[in-house]
């Protein structure tokens, strides 16, 4: 055989190779109106003696679910049996199953998974004949039900080349999964014969545990029907449940006890509870039932006070412009009108929080990977809200003036429509930032009902609204402001700086998340805003003049239809994920690391303290952060002298991992900081930082 012909075959294996790195790890999928069902495994390789996962992944439609290891009243579990043949051999575990949800249906309780759900088994592959590849091969069925139940079944095949570890394109839902499943508790479990059933400890307290329930793996364990009454003291957990056909006086009774904290976050205990006797608490003021009045009251108390702190983050600076301009106005105007004015601010600011909550929950119920912020993650939003801004700032330089009375400029729309869309703005430009108190607020919104949510989000916007508000019913503070005059021009004109600061960073943030093709979109659609603005100008100059009526309107129709154009176009881009581009955006010239829920697991193994910063190009509290405390010389210079591991993952884009790490943690948005160290649990850091507090907070134990 020719050496020529040998070169060809090399480069067709490896182009073979390259063109479909994918297929390895995902077979091909079993397709009903129901769900989608595919066989995958976390590596593209695989190693005799090397555990490989390997899983059953269901996309399930909005409205189905498939059940736990225990179904509960009704159902059926999911089967999954994995077998390898070829270069190796081997058997799957049983299914490693994840904490499943309990769903109430009338008088009936499953224990359920709903969304995107990964099944995964472990599989030790035993060498077998020769070196080639492994063919994976596996039957499962399952059973999905919304208003009817339908079984469903189907085989899949995978082959997996011999070679080096090679994480897969689906590892991220190996990690999520394995983050989501059960862990042995380390609490002493008591039960009573009659079914009072105890976790005790140190670090159970009211302070620590809102809220438990317990799911047994044996159906008829307990009569899942009745609620579990929750008493909580210090060191104790207490459940009361009503035994069901199965209990046997509690012997053998086995499961999962789930305990919610303050902060609406989640973690399943794996229990066997030794039979004995039980000192039974009496019912405390601090038992919290799901969604109670007092868990209730605690996430509208956070979101209120994380609403006010939202007003001194540094997102929210461009309103401020809009803020003194409005209460300039108010200070020689009358009363009535500024309390008028600021509670359609208010309206604009609590609606805006309302409408913003509504549709990240729809989208997460339609199986959307959304969090708080996630429409700057699309980068025609990013250019519409660029080239709004630049309109802004020419009107505060006096370059036109527009008749919505957009931040109290300009006379025309009903009285004070120009309030309300500066609270609508505020809202817009405050989104991408994260006050400390919000992130929990924001995450046990988003896990509540869709009533709790939304009072949640309002609270949210009463906090961000109530500086003004106070200000607008104190009209003795507004004495302070000094009297009208020429200045307020030179103000309004200095005020567009920041204005049009905010249209460079987000220029900045298009070319991060589009590439060259969204920033020359955005500078066309500068061109059109600044030609509609001309026109706007024109028309304004000629009404003062009182003359040639009929050309104004012709200008003021030219303006709205340019600017129209600039706003359409500029949006046509859609949301980029991280697959499009490659991770184009890590910003990772500092230092540190991508982040990856893989390495992040093996260095944990290893033994390496790790600094996790969660950020994205759009959110300025995480840049400040970055540049004032974590990129300075002494937090770089400590990490480095205790080997402390920096890994940033950017938010920029939609990035599946790093979602799921912050819904692990129960956050919905940046900035997000944890620390590792090297022996020990994680510890969360606050959302604002300083060099003091990161030293501190990452010092080694005793120092």
């Amino acid at each position: 055989m020719s050496v020529p012909f040998l070169w060809l075959v090399s480069i067709l294996c490896m182009l073979v190779t390259v063109l479909h790195p994918a297929r390895a790890a995902q077979s091909d999928s079993v397709v009903s109106p129901r769900a989608t069902a595919t066989l995958v495994t976390d590596d593209d390789t695989y190693m005799p003696g090397r555990p490989l996962h390997v899983g059953l992944r269901l996309q399930l439609a909005p409205g189905w679910h498939t059940y736990w290891l225990n179904p509960g009243d009704a159902g059926d579990a999911p089967t999954l049996d994995v077998r390898a043949t070829g270069g190796a051999t081997g058997q799957g575990s049983t299914i490693e199953w994840p904490t499943p949800r309990v769903l109430h249906d009338g008088p009936l309780t499953s224990y359920a998974y709903t969304g995107d759900v990964l099944l995964p088994v472990t599989l030790s592959p035993v060498a077998g004949k020769g070196d080639g590849p492994v063919t994976l091969d596996a039957t499962a069925e399952w059973l999905v039900c919304a208003d009817v139940c339908v079984p469903e079944h189907g085989s899949f095949s995978l082959t997996l080349p011999r070679g080096e570890p090679a994480p897969s394109a689906q590892v991220a839902a190996f990690v999520s999964a394995a983050a989501s499943r059960p862990v042995a508790s380390p609490f002493a479990a008591r039960v009573s014969t009659v079914g009072v059933l105890q976790l005790i400890g140190r670090g159970l307290s009211p302070d620590a545990v809102k809220d438990a329930w317990f799911m047994p793996e044996v159906a008829g364990a307990i009569d899942q029907d009745v609620p579990q009454a929750v008493t909580v003291r210090e060191g104790v957990v207490q459940l009361t449940l009503k035994p069901g056909p199965v209990f046997h006086d509690g012997a053998g009774l086995s499961g999962i006890v789930v305990l919610r904290d303050p902060m609406g976050r989640e973690r399943g205990l794996l229990v066997q509870p030794v039979v004995g006797d039980v000192r039974v608490l009496a019912p405390s003021p601090v038992a919290v039932a799901p969604g109670g009045i007092r868990h209730v009251g605690w996430l509208v108390g956070m979101a209120f006070v994380g609403g006010l702190i939202l007003n001194l983050m540094p997102c929210v600076f461009p309103v401020l412009a809009m803020k003194v301009l409005s209460l300039e106005r108010m200070a020689r105007g009358a009363r009535k009108a500024a309390l008028m004015g600021a509670g359609a601010y208010a309206a604009g600011v609590v609606g805006s929080f309302v409408v913003l909550g509504g549709v990240i929950a729809a989208l997460r119920v339609a199986g959307q990977q959304a969090g708080w912020g996630f429409q700057f993650q699309s980068t025609g939003f990013v250019i519409v809200i660029c080239l709004l801004l630049l309109a802004v700032a020419l009107n505060l330089l006096g370059f036109f003036t527009i008749g919505l009375r957009l931040m109290g400029l300009g006379d025309g729309l009903p009285a004070h429509a120009g309030d309300f869309l500066t609270g609508v703005l505020a809202v817009v430009l405050a989104s991408p930032c994260t006050a400390p108190f919000m992130g929990a607020a924001v995450a046990g919104a988003l896990a509540a009902s869709p009533g709790v949510g939304l009072l949640v989000f309002a609270a949210l916007g009463c906090g961000l609204a109530a500086p003004y508000l106070l200000l607008a019913c104190m009209p003795g503070l507004l004495g302070w402001l000094p009297q009208p005059g020429r200045w307020m021009e030179t103000m309004r004109n200095l005020l567009a700086l920041p204005v049009l600061g905010t249209c460079v960073w987000l220029a900045w943030v298009a070319k991060l998340e589009g590439g060259m093709d969204a920033l020359g979109l955005l500078a066309a659609g500068a061109m059109l805003v600044l030609a509609g603005c001309w026109c706007l100008r024109r028309a304004s100059m000629m009404d003062l003049r009182n003359a040639m009526e009929g050309r104004a309107g012709l200008y003021r129709a030219v303006a709205i239809l340019t600017l129209l154009v600039a706003f359409v176009g500029g949006g046509v881009l859609p949301p980029a994920t991280v697959h499009d581009r490659g991770r184009g955006t890590d910003r990772v010239t500092d230092g540190s690391s991508a982040f990856s829920p893989t390495r992040l697991t093996e260095l944990r193994r290893q033994g390496r303290p790790v600094f996790v910063d969660m950020t994205a190009a759009w959110c300025i509290s995480c840049l400040v952060n970055e540049r004032v405390a974590l990129s300075t010389h002494a937090v770089q210079d400590a990490f480095a002298r205790r080997g402390i591991v920096y890994m940033k993952g950017d938010w920029t884009l939609r990035d599946a991992a790093i979602t799921a790490f912050l819904h692990d943690h129960g956050r919905d948005g940046v900035p997000f900081y944890a620390y590792y160290p090297a022996h020990g649990t994680e510890v969360i850091l606050p959302e604002i930082l300083t060099p003091g507090l990161v030293l501190r907070m990452t010092a080694p134990a005793g120092k």
